[in-house]
């Protein structure tokens, strides 16, 4: 393994509590790196509030640090911006995914055909019940093209 992969990390912090550390563990072990990487679990304290968490690590009872703690100000800054990152990533992976469109699936159909045939007919819907004659129309669809959106919603 060693050679194939980049050298591991020191440190992995881990968002959760026990039940978190104790999956990353197993995992850590399958991997063989269990003795080479530490793994920290930081869970929000009780009634989930920022300032109280409780950190986890292999071979220590759980802990809290002091309210003020730089350390733990740093902490709580890292963890806030991994969640702003993994939200902000869910948020543009679910918009790419409710613009698509059929007509992306049509091989030669690039963005300014799509767009074009888009504002002619309105819908990728309205483009999939267009006769050939009606999409040849729209400007840059050659007759070829033209056949392939055709062929592409009426062919089984």
């Amino acid at each position: 393994i060693s050679g194939s992969f980049p050298a591991w990390p020191d440190v992995i912090l881990i968002d959760g509590g026990q039940g978190q550390m104790t999956a990353v563990r197993k995992i850590l072990a399958d991997l063989g790196i269990e003795d080479r990487v530490v793994a920290i679990g930081i869970a929000k304290g009780q009634d989930r509030d920022a300032g109280r968490e409780r950190f986890f690590v292999k071979g220590r009872d759980s802990f809290s640090l002091p309210v003020r703690d730089p350390v733990l100000y740093f902490v709580q800054r890292l963890r806030d911006e991994v969640h702003r990152f993994a939200i902000g990533s869910h948020r543009a992976r679910r918009k790419k995914e409710m613009v698509k469109s059929p007509l992306d699936e049509i091989s030669g159909i690039g963005p300014g055909r799509k767009r074009a045939l888009l504002l002619a007919f309105g819908t990728a819907k309205a483009v999939s019940r267009a006769a050939i004659e009606d999409l040849r129309k729209v400007d840059g669809i050659s007759e070829q093209v033209a056949k392939l959106v055709y062929n592409h919603f009426h062919e089984s």
